[in-house]
C-alpha cells in the first residue's frame, strides 16, 4: 500500500451492509419446541460477532449536522473565551509600547535602512489561518468527523490567538528598538537627542511606536503557531510515524515549518528584526502550537495519533453499551405460549420421523410421551 493512500482516513462504508444482520451469527438450538430451548453460544462466532460491533461502532457518522450543535456546546466556553482573547488583542493593538532609552552610541546597530515588508501582515493570517482550515475541511469531507474538524479549528484558533496574546504583551513591555529605528525616529537624518543622551524623536508617532516593537517577531511567532499545528495535523493524518519506513512522507510535515522559517528569515533580510527576535518568536509559536494540539489529539507517534481523543471516547462509550446490549440479550431467554393439540401431534410426528431416520431414540420424546401416557 502507498503511504500517501488515505483509506486510513475514511471508515470501511461496506461494513453495514456485510454485518446488517448480527442475530445470523449467533445460533440458537431448540431441544424442544414445544417446552424450553437451550442457548448454545459458538465461542468463535461470538469474538466475531463483537468484532463487527466494534468495526460498526466505527463507521457511525459524526458529522456537522447530527453532532455540529452538540459539540460545540460542550465547548461553548473555550469559544466564550476566544472570543475575549480577540477583545484582549484589540485592546493591546491601542497600548504605547515601553520607550527604551536609546543613546546615540546604540545607534551605530539601528541604522540600517527603512525597507518595506517582504512578506506583508496581511498574508500571514492566509497561510497560518485560512490554509489549515481548507485542509481540515478537505479532511472532513473525507471522513465525517465533526470531532476531528472542530478540535483541530478550535486547536488552531487558540494557537494563533494566544501566540498573539503573548507576542504583543512581550512587544509592549520590552520596547526593543527595531534595526532601522534611526530612520523612524529621524527621517530626515538629523538625530537628536536630551540631556541625558536619549533620543528625541521628530518622525511619525505611529512609525516611532513600530519601531519600539521589536521583541519578539510577531510574523515568525504566528507563523510558527500556525505551521507548526499544521504539521502536526497532517503528520497524525498521513501516519509518519508508523515505523514502515515511509520516509517521504516527512517532506509533507517539514513543508509548512520551512514556510514559517522562511518567513522569520524575511524579518532579518528586512532589518525589521534582529536574529534573537525571530528565534525568540519561532520558539514561542512552537511551543504554543503544540501544547494546543496536544489538547485534543494524540501526539503524532502515538498509535491512536490520527484521530482526535473525543472521537475514541465517542466509540469507547459505543462500544460499552454494544457489549452491555449483547450481555444482556445473551442472558434472556425466549419464551413461547402453551403448546395446542395441533402442535403437540405434530411434534409427535415429527419425533418419529427423526428416530426412523437416525434409529436413535430422544430423551425429550419419552418424557414427553410417559407424561402423556400418564395423562390417559
Amino acid at each position: 500500500m502507498p503511504w500517501w493512500d488515505f483509506s486510513s482516513l475514511s471508515s470501511v462504508r461496506n461494513l453495514r451492509v456485510m454485518f446488517k444482520d448480527n442475530s445470523s451469527w449467533r445460533l440458537h438450538i431448540s431441544a424442544n419446541r414445544n417446552h424450553s430451548f437451550t442457548d448454545i453460544g459458538f465461542p468463535l462466532i461470538d469474538h466475531r460477532n463483537s468484532e463487527c460491533r466494534t468495526m460498526e461502532a466505527q463507521n457511525v457518522s459524526h458529522t456537522v449536522k447530527s453532532h455540529g450543535v452538540r459539540v460545540a456546546r460542550t465547548h461553548m466556553h473555550d469559544w466564550l473565551i476566544l472570543l475575549l482573547l480577540v477583545v484582549i488583542i484589540a485592546i493591546l493593538a491601542l497600548m504605547q509600547p515601553f520607550y527604551r532609552f536609546v543613546g546615540k552610541d546604540m545607534m551605530t546597530d539601528l541604522r540600517y535602512p527603512l525597507k518595506s515588508n517582504t512578506v506583508p501582515f496581511w498574508t500571514v493570517p492566509l497561510y497560518a489561518g485560512f490554509l489549515p482550515l481548507v485542509i481540515f475541511l478537505f479532511v472532513y469531507c473525507y471522513r465525517n468527523d465533526v470531532y476531528d474538524l472542530h478540535h483541530a479549528i478550535l486547536g488552531l484558533l487558540y494557537s494563533l490567538l494566544v501566540t498573539q496574546v503573548i507576542t504583543e504583551s512581550i512587544k509592549l513591555a520590552v520596547g526593543r528598538p527595531r534595526p532601522d529605528f534611526f530612520w523612524r525616529c529621524f527621517p530626515d537624518g538629523k538625530d537628536e537627542y536630551d540631556k541625558w543622551g536619549n533620543v528625541i524623536c521628530h518622525g511619525d508617532k505611529h512609525v516611532v511606536n513600530e519601531g519600539h516593537k521589536s521583541f519578539p517577531s510577531g510574523h515568525t511567532s504566528i507563523s510558527f503557531a500556525g505551521m507548526v499545528f499544521l504539521s502536526l495535523y497532517l503528520s497524525g493524518k498521513i501516519r509518519v510515524f508508523d515505523r514502515k519506513g515511509h520516509i517521504a512522507k516527512i517532506c509533507v510535515v517539514i513543508l509548512p515549518l520551512l514556510v514559517a522559517a522562511l518567513v522569520g528569515i524575511s524579518r532579518v533580510d528586512d532589518y525589521w528584526h534582529h536574529w534573537q527576535d525571530v528565534f525568540a518568536g519561532g520558539l514561542l509559536g512552537l511551543t504554543v502550537a503544540t501544547i494546543c494540539y496536544l489538547q485534543f489529539f494524540p501526539a503524532p507517534y502515538h498509535a491512536e495519533g490520527w484521530g482526535p481523543y473525543a472521537y475514541f471516547h465517542v466509540l469507547s462509550e459505543l462500544n460499552a453499551r454494544t457489549q452491555e446490549a449483547s450481555a444482556a440479550n445473551s442472558h434472556s431467554v425466549p419464551t413461547l405460549p402453551a403448546p395446542t393439540m395441533g402442535s403437540q401431534a405434530l411434534n409427535e410426528q415429527d419425533e418419529r420421523t427423526s428416530t426412523r431416520i437416525t434409529g436413535l431414540p430422544s430423551a425429550f420424546n419419552s418424557g414427553s410421551s410417559d407424561i402423556e401416557t400418564g395423562r390417559r
